[in-house]
């Protein structure tokens, strides 16, 4: 892999893992065309690193604040242990299906099915969501749409869902407003991806990998942090005012374009 596509993956990365039209299926998709070989899955789970740091820098304050507030009753303790607990599904099936995420999942047609489907489910999330006269904040989110959100995280283990797209699209059909969905979207993502990260990259393989490329890797990370904290801020700064539709949309016409390449 040359330095000018371990920069182009790692702005893949940043844009698209929180832009709601998935990162791994983008990587999947991009890699294969580039035909790039060889690190595979564990240079995708290094730019998630980046996009980690991305997260922890931009909702610093926030973590800081629930991590102090811990110790004491209130809404951000209560929203701390909702963190914890909506995190679990995507923990348990991400254990299950590791075989499966490293193999049969990784299939470009796979990608356009669902890029697809979820597409077609946000904008079914956006009229279902109009029902609501008082969408919750952040702060007032129920266990029930806590988990909801953990078990659309869950799927984003299929290349092509997005993890930010499931979760946001839940949020919004359970009766959240959209910046509390896209928040707790992000904050949900800390600990699954740090989890990911830390059991790919600290295996033996894992560490092989980024030794034998970790200017590569390190290009990859830099870029994927960078652009992930430009993703970020766009995001909850365009849902403040705008719905899915756009994205959906987005997903649409790139299954059309994966779908095409496959049968020319």
């Amino acid at each position: 892999m040359s330095i000018i596509e371990a920069i182009v993956l790692g702005i893949v990365q940043g844009l698209t893992e929180f832009l709601p039209v998935s990162s791994s299926g983008h990587l999947l998709i991009l890699q294969d065309w580039l035909g790039l070989e060889g690190n595979g899955l564990t240079f995708d789970v290094a730019l998630h690193l980046g996009t980690l740091f991305a997260l922890l820098l931009y909702f610093w304050n926030d973590l800081t604040r629930l991590i102090t507030a811990s110790s004491k009753p209130g809404k951000e303790r209560r929203l701390l242990l909702l963190l914890g607990l909506a995190t679990l599904p995507a923990g348990v099936l991400g254990y299950l299906l590791e075989n499966a995420a490293e193999s049969t999942f990784r299939s470009p047609l796979l990608v356009a099915i669902n890029l697809s489907v979820f597409g077609a489910l946000m904008l079914a999330a956006e009229a279902f969501a109009k029902r609501y006269s008082q969408p919750r904040e952040i702060l007032n989110i129920s266990r029930k749409q806590a988990l909801i959100m953990g078990f659309a995280q869950s799927l984003a283990i299929v290349p092509g869902v997005s993890r930010s797209g499931s979760t946001i699209t839940a949020g919004l059909a359970a009766g959240l407003d959209r910046i509390a969905a896209t928040r707790f979207s992000f904050l949900l993502g800390i600990p699954i991806i740090a989890g990911a990260a830390a059991k790919v990259l600290l295996s033996s393989e894992g560490l092989a990998a980024v030794r034998a490329d970790k200017d590569i890797f390190a290009i990859g990370i830099t870029t994927a942090f960078l652009s992930g904290l430009l993703a970020i801020k766009f995001m909850l700064s365009y849902l403040a005012k705008h719905d899915l539709s756009v994205f959906a949309y987005y997903r649409f016409v790139v299954a059309g374009i994966i779908i095409l390449a496959l049968v020319v």
